[in-house]
């Protein structure tokens, strides 16, 4: 077994490393020893983690330095970045498979199971509350930091009729439209187009009806559900263990595709994304939790696994089943982990809210459009809508942003300009989605008076030993 200190001092070299290669990266000119130099530093220090994380019994650190090894990879070398994207695509499919089953089955053994139907419709009620009040404070934050930031004023987008057609042919979302999107057709088809929020109203409905089963009856199917639950989780923990590769993957692709001198044009925007996402943070979600007496420090412990694969994937869908584990080893009780989240993947998203806001925002600036009070606070209520249709897939907000374009008469060619970093950008905000998801299921479950009060199951326990 390796001393602590020789781990502590071979993370500190790898540092160290790590900096001086991207100092010397930026200084240097490229391709010249010195820019190489920088390189091997790079590839060292990447090397020195590994060593690193090879006796870290946890998954936490090797999404870490698989996100590293992913940026250098796709830096140096991007014609392999780009070839090992595939690792990325089947870690989504992997983790798509377990998503709606999961969710599925955890919310017909948790309703049914729980026989207490009137605390369910409190239990949803708060929830709604909760999730308005928490992502209206999302959209006044990023409608506050673009009119701060400015990030798009003077800037001169040409109109391109081709290009304004094509995303005017996105459709308006109508709040009639929602609704009958959230119910399903065909429960199957739900499953398999991933459909979080059917699914999730199906589980309900079906298991408000094995509730009102008699007990006979209602428990064989009882037990068959906790069991696929079980089993689904046990799953996940399989599907983890390649998560690392995923990450690295996913990250390297992003850089490659993009490469950092994007970053130059849209620096001010993305600068002004990930500070408002840190004052939602700092001012919205720390208050939130403090208020409600959630262990700070602790629940940072149990999130930041999750948030570390949003952050990579920039699909909260791949850190799902994670966030469902350890939220359940938090000591949030199952059957509210079963409801909380998946409603909050249609309900509580709010770092897509916050940069719907401020997104809207820097394109009418980009237009040279002066946004009224009045109407920014139409566009306010039209995304308080329209972002409720968003799904937990990388960049579904665009669509949602076209459409609000339309809708609001913002004109469409400077959504193009968002384009080119909004992977980045999707990081970000699928990220503090997750987090705040996470607190949620936390603060519901305080407000239930059962937080800690549940230990977890013995597929939990596991699963957080790994």
């Amino acid at each position: 077994m390796v001393s602590r200190r020789f781990e502590l001092s071979l993370l500190a070299i790898a540092v160290v490393l790590l900096a001086a290669g991207s100092a010397l990266g930026i200084l240097a000119v490229p391709h010249s020893l010195v820019f190489r130099l920088g390189v091997a530093s790079r590839v060292a220090s990447v090397l020195l983690l590994v060593l690193w994380a090879v006796n870290r019994r946890k998954l936490t650190p090797w999404i870490a330095v698989a996100m590293v090894a992913g940026v250098e990879l796709g830096l140096d070398a991007p014609a392999a970045a780009l070839q090992i994207h595939f690792l990325s695509d089947i870690f989504l499919r992997l983790v798509k498979t377990i998503a709606a089953p999961l969710i599925l089955m955890t919310i017909i053994s948790g309703v049914a199971g729980h026989g207490d139907l009137k605390g369910v419709g409190r239990m949803a009620f708060k929830s709604l509350i909760y999730f308005e009040v928490i992502t209206t404070l999302a959209l006044v934050i990023g409608l506050c930091a673009i009119n701060i930031s400015k990030a798009g004023v003077g800037m001169n987008v040409p109109e391109d009729p081709a290009s304004s057609a094509a995303l005017n042919s996105a459709a308006p979302i109508h709040w009639q439209d929602f609704l009958v999107h959230v119910f399903p057709e065909n429960i199957a088809k739900s499953i398999a187009d991933g459909q979080v929020l059917q699914v999730s109203i199906f589980g309900l409905i079906f298991g408000i009806a094995l509730a009102l089963t008699p007990l006979d009856k209602r428990t064989p199917v009882l037990r068959l559900t906790e069991s696929i639950s079980e089993v689904m989780f046990r799953f996940t923990n399989i599907v983890m263990y390649f998560a690392p590769f995923g990450v690295g993957a996913a990250i390297a692709y992003t850089i490659a595709r993009m490469g950092p001198g994007i970053l130059i044009h849209l620096g001010k925007l993305l600068l002004t994304l990930y500070a408002a996402l840190g004052v939602f943070g700092v001012c919205v979600l720390l208050p939130v939790a403090l208020l409600a007496r959630i262990p700070v420090r602790r629940f940072l412990k149990h999130v930041s696994g999750p948030a570390a694969i949003a952050f990579a994937t920039a699909a909260s869908e791949a850190a799902l089943p994670r966030v469902m584990e350890e939220m359940e080893a938090f000591g949030v009780p199952r059957r509210i982990v079963a409801f909380v989240i998946p409603a909050g993947y249609s309900f509580n998203l709010e770092g897509s809210t916050l940069y719907l806001a401020m997104a809207m925002g820097f394109v009418a600036q980009a237009a040279g459009i002066q946004l009224t009070l009045g109407q920014q606070v139409f566009m306010m209520g039209t995304l308080m809508l329209s972002s409720k249709g968003v799904a937990g897939v990388p960049r579904a907000v665009l669509v949602v942003l076209m459409s609000t374009a339309a809708t609001i008469h913002l004109p469409p060619e400077p959504i193009l300009i968002l384009l080119g970093v909004d992977a980045l950008m999707d990081m970000g905000r699928t990220m503090i989605s997750v987090v705040g998801n996470s607190l949620a299921t936390a603060v519901i479950a305080r407000w239930e008076g059962e937080l800690n009060l549940e230990a977890p199951s013995l597929a939990i326990r596991e699963a957080m030993a790994e």
